[in-house]
């Protein structure tokens, strides 16, 4: 009898061994966690990062572990949870082209989470985060696309498996209990994109909540729940729950085949702008073009984008509310929108998107002045590309093009515009001396002996620069 994909899976990764992995793949990761800390810490600032972080003590208890930006010890699903949510809430985290899962912040929250309630080395962390990344990627290849297209968000999908293997590998489960926590995950796994038609703020929770539900399913595993070891491929597994259309791509193939030999976490992208990754060539290709041209936001008369067919739902349509968004939220998976602010300031940044923008007449002209067309020559899920065609009042025309998004294997975004971006995203919970020591330490993670020392040197930058502000 042929084992499950959720057996497959289990038994990769009770076998994988730090020495397996690939030397790039482990250097990316090791680059993940320090982009996923950043951006845990900008999160923690926001008001949605408040909201998180109160109704996360309300329902919590006190627990070994830490919640970013809060004093005090907390319970492990309260701190998986918050500190994944944090990292979500700017839309700035990575992205797996294929799938478009987020699957960093949710494994490195629950990682950590874990390494504060047990003894975990820098070598078992980085493991375990590069083997629940793969995991994510390629569940959320099987059926590239589909989800979205069905309004749902795949990180609230697919990303609850990665984290409970790794939850699991952490914990030491045997492959037999991994498989019954992965059925148990599929349980979990949610993720509706409602929000999106009004702006409001779940979708950032998924990151969280799928850190949470893959701890909670090694729990439950460990202490003898079972779960359906067919969850993937089941007469109502997830494929068939999710993906009902009988023509739509069901490609299982995609989740155990070359395990350990072929990569698929390696397409995956880092985030130079806060915005849905889809939109990032368009970004760059625009603001290049400006800098090159040197036209002023008032000389335009129109920017057309052509587009892949898969990204009108998501940054495209309905046109009145992608020009003219309700919020933040809504905002950053706004191609016209968020178009006209990067032109109107010349960049985008973590301070994007506040809620003057969104109201400022001469970016919601120019969000006007953005149009779309389906472009049968754009690549599908799994490379990013993006080209504008902006022309002027005085009928002068520009074209520009990104083949590939910036921060892609392709077009990679250096290890120093990575820490760039985490020094700009700790910056207000971390003074720069606690900065440094903190990239220097996530940048040497094999060598640790305990990886909780990271959050620990998270919360005493943050008690230090209290001390220096009172």
């Amino acid at each position: 009898m042929s084992l499950s994909f959720s057996a497959e899976l289990a038994r990769w990764v009770c076998d994988i061994r730090f020495n397996e992995i690939p030397e790039d793949v482990t250097g990316a990761t090791k680059l993940r966690v320090l982009d996923v800390l950043g951006l845990a810490a900008a999160g923690s600032e926001t008001d949605f990062g408040r909201s998180v972080r109160d109704a996360a003590l309300a329902m919590g208890v006190a627990g070994p572990c830490r919640i970013i930006g809060t004093a005090g010890r907390f319970g492990i699903t309260a701190a998986a949870f918050a500190n994944g949510a944090f990292a979500q809430a700017l839309e700035y985290d990575d992205t797996h082209n294929e799938s478009i899962v987020h699957m960093s912040s949710p494994a490195v929250a629950a990682g950590l989470a874990l390494s504060e309630v047990r003894p975990t080395s820098g070598e078992d962390l980085l493991t375990a985060i590069a083997v629940a990344n793969e995991i994510s990627c390629r569940v959320g290849s099987v059926s590239a696309g589909e989800l979205h297209r069905r309004g749902f968000h795949p990180t609230g999908i697919f990303a609850p498996f990665g984290a409970s293997y790794l939850a699991c590998r952490l914990l030491e489960l045997d492959a037999d209990a991994m498989a019954h926590a992965a059925g148990i995950a599929g349980s979990f796994a949610g993720g509706l994109l409602e929000c999106w038609t009004d702006g409001t703020e779940s979708k950032f929770l998924h990151s969280g909540w799928a850190a949470q539900s893959g701890i909670a399913s090694a729990f439950l595993a460990r202490s003898g729940v079972t779960g359906p070891r067919q969850v993937f491929e089941g007469r109502f597994g997830l494929f068939a729950s999710h993906v009902q259309d009988p023509g739509a791509t069901r490609d299982f193939s995609r989740i155990a085949g070359g395990l350990g030999a072929q990569w698929l976490s390696r397409n995956s992208s880092f985030k130079p702008f806060p915005a849905a990754h889809v939109i990032h060539p368009y970004i760059d290709a625009l603001l290049r073009l400006q800098k090159r041209c040197r036209f002023k936001h008032d000389d335009i008369a129109r920017i057309d984008c052509p587009a892949a067919a898969f990204i009108v739902p998501i940054v495209c349509e309905p046109a009145a509310e992608k020009r003219a968004p309700a919020s933040a939220a809504q905002a950053r998976v706004s191609l016209p929108y968020t178009l006209a602010e990067a032109l109107y300031f010349g960049r985008l940044g973590k301070d994007a998107y506040q809620a003057e923008s969104l109201r400022h007449r001469g970016i919601l002209e120019l969000a006007e002045k953005v149009h779309h067309h389906v472009d049968p020559a754009f690549p599908g899920p799994g490379r990013f590309k993006g080209a504008v065609r902006v022309t002027l009042k005085n009928g002068s025309v520009y074209e520009e093009a990104e083949e590939y998004n910036r921060g892609s294997v392709e077009n990679p975004m250096t290890e120093s515009e990575l820490r760039s971006k985490f020094d700009e995203n700790v910056a207000g919970l971390l003074p720069a001396l606690e900065r440094d020591r903190l990239a220097d330490a996530i940048l040497k993670l094999e060598t640790l002996e305990d990886a909780s020392v990271l959050l620990e040197m998270m919360d005493a930058g943050r008690a230090s620069s209290a001390r220096r502000e009172r």
